[in-house]
């Protein structure tokens, strides 16, 4: 027994200077050298700064709606809601976000929701949706503000970030840097 006790301190200081000091030194290096030196994506618009890579909440009818969070769009307490398919008041919250979304969007039919506009992500930042999502919405922002659906979809496009080298994730769109797009377009 006292000759297993040694190495396990020893092991323990071991792996406390590293992952306390070397590990965290090595990528925050790595951070410095990235964009905007780790800090994120910063996006200035109409005087105001906004991180790209948080989700925004966006739920005004002449917006591309962004994915609900389950801790208010607060960064500070990113995280799901931890509930399961099957929870009631989960699936009570679901139920209230498809009937919020089809009272703004008539014509639209229940089935054909996209999840992401109903369902919040497991850090509840999630500042993407789908390209789907994002097509499904295009009739309201067109009637509210009078604009051709055709050019809607043209900036859905031109927004539309690809899966990383082609085969990781899926195509995605952040809703800040399309919404940002929506006003310069409407403001043309």
């Amino acid at each position: 027994m006292k000759s297993n006790i040694a190495p396990a301190i020893r092991l323990t200081l071991v792996c406390a200077v590293f992952f306390s000091g070397i590990y965290t030194m090595v990528f925050l290096g790595i951070a410095k050298l990235a964009p905007n030196k780790g800090r994120g994506e910063v996006i200035s618009s109409n005087g105001k700064t906004y991180y790209a890579n948080i989700g925004q909440k966006f739920t005004e009818d002449r917006y591309f709606w962004s994915r609900p969070s389950a801790v208010g769009y607060n960064a500070a307490g990113a995280g799901g809601s931890n509930k399961g398919p099957s929870n009631a008041d989960y699936l009570k919250d679901v139920a209230a976000r498809i009937d919020t979304f089809l009272v703004h969007n008539p014509g639209v039919d229940k089935s054909s929701i996209p999840s992401d506009l109903v369902t919040a992500s497991g850090s509840g930042l999630d500042p993407d949706i789908s390209v789907q999502a994002a097509r499904i919405q295009i009739k309201r922002i067109a009637a509210i503000r009078k604009l051709n659906e055709a050019n809607l979809d043209e900036i859905i496009t031109a927004n539309t970030k690809k899966p990383l080298i082609g085969l990781f994730g899926t195509e995605r769109i952040n809703v800040l840097q399309l919404n940002i797009a929506l006003d310069k377009l409407s403001n043309h």
